[in-house]
């Protein structure tokens, strides 16, 4: 019977082939090998480049169940050289070729690079990330700004996606950027579920357009249309924001059939209109600067987010047919506030009236700038406007008149001379 369990172990011994899969227990560990138990009363040493592992520490300890490849069937001493690796390779093609049939995203870790890209190890397999499947690399960048950068991202772990693999000529390509672009997407998914209008959210500006901001919120992004980044008037958003910066944002809107998501900086500020009537008050003169001109007046602004009209009547004593024969955009000027209307958020403001403080009664006849619109009250002439319309009466460009042009007064007005110019443009003589 004894001669019979020898003759059977030594023909399983003889039956161990290259490349065939064992498995085994570690029942010695020391500096010079590592011996395993694959049964049948048989040990198979590890081969000596797999004793430790990057960090040099010992790969296996006693009692560690492992799974190998036989790389030399019997070896001078008569045992197995079996190897680890080969057989974490074995399996991780496999489970590799499983994962690219199914679009799955895996992870790698660095382990090296050349001039073409990274080297990385995936389940066990080695493979090649190309510098333009690797996202934090600029375009554009110096050799040696590359160089820089591959070395420092060794040890690091990537998500990677599986773009080419043959396992016969032992080829595996990788992608952060395709892996990056399917988790972005699957981010973007759970976002837009939890997203809710008028909450607050942190994030970083991604990219500035002309037409606003867009904010990355951790998975998505969301644009700052121009018209809310800030209460004052901004032309491009590089005036109040630069990409990579951390902002609040409030969330305005949350389209999820489109996947869009509408952000808003300026309301998560206070509204400068909020608290208006107790820093100005009608017949306070103050520091303003000229933000745009129109046919029908001048726009100023007193503080961010706070604007008002000076109507052409009220730029200057004398007759004009438009706002730049007083004042210029950008110029800073002194103006008299006239009108408060901050439910509305107007205000009417004087130019000439801050030049001359006294003798004049404000009656009407325009408002501030509000936005997209301007609303002009009912004036003297009874001439009336709503919103965004001018009245072609009061407003419409006035031809210029050659110097000897007389202009006839009413019967009982017929004074030799008439005074300043009322607030609809017309002549007020002096009373008797």
């Amino acid at each position: 019977m004894g001669a019979l369990l020898e003759q059977y172990e030594e023909t399983q011994h003889t039956q161990l082939r290259r490349g065939e899969l064992v498995e085994g227990t570690v029942v010695l560990v020391d500096r010079d090998e590592i011996l395993v138990d694959i049964g049948g009363k048989m040990e198979a040493v590890i081969a000596t480049s797999e004793l430790q592992n990057e960090r040099g520490e010992m790969a296996l300890r006693r009692r560690d169940h492992v799974s190998a490849v036989v790389i030399v069937p019997e070896n001078a001493e008569g045992r197995a050289v079996i190897s680890i690796n080969r057989a974490r390779a074995e399996i991780g093609w496999r489970d590799l070729q499983a994962k690219k049939d199914s679009e799955e995203v895996v992870t790698g870790e660095v382990v090296d690079h050349n001039k073409g890209g990274l080297i990385v190890s995936v389940d066990g397999v080695r493979g090649f990330v190309p510098l333009s499947q690797i996202v934090e690399l600029r375009r554009g960048g110096s050799d040696e700004e590359v160089e820089e950068k591959l070395r420092s991202m060794r040890g690091q772990t990537m998500y990677l996606k599986v773009i080419e693999m043959n396992r016969r000529r032992n080829r595996l390509i990788l992608s952060e950027r395709a892996a990056a672009q399917e988790r972005r997407a699957q981010q973007k998914d759970r976002l837009l579920s939890e997203l809710q209008a008028s909450e607050i959210r942190h994030g970083r500006v991604s990219s500035l357009t002309d037409f606003g901001a867009f904010v990355d919120l951790g998975g998505a992004d969301g644009l700052i249309h121009l018209s809310e980044l800030s209460w004052g008037q901004v032309q491009h958003p590089s005036q109040v924001l630069r990409v990579g910066q951390e902002v609040d944002v409030r969330v305005v809107g949350v389209d999820r059939e489109n996947k869009k998501i509408a952000l808003s900086l300026k309301q998560v500020e206070e509204n400068p209109w909020t608290r208006i009537e107790q820093k100005y008050h009608v017949g306070d003169t103050v520091p303003a600067k000229i933000t745009k001109l129109a046919q029908f007046g001048a726009f100023a602004e007193l503080e961010p987010g706070v604007e008002g009209l000076v109507h052409i009547s009220e730029l200057s004593d004398e007759r004009i047919t438009h706002p730049k024969q007083v004042v210029r955009e950008g110029e800073n000027v002194q103006l008299r506030i006239i009108k408060i209307e901050p439910q509305r958020h107007r205000l009417g403001l004087s130019l000439r009236q801050a030049e001359d403080a006294g003798g004049y009664d404000y009656g009407g006849g325009f408002e501030a700038y509000s936005g997209a619109s301007y609303v002009l009250d009912s004036g003297p002439s009874g001439s009336t406007t709503t919103d965004g319309e001018e009245s072609e009466e009061e407003h419409a460009p006035q031809p210029e008149e050659p110097a000897d042009t007389v202009h006839a007064l009413p019967h009982e007005q017929s004074e030799p001379a008439a005074s300043e110019p009322a607030a609809n443009g017309t002549a007020r003589v002096p009373e008797r």
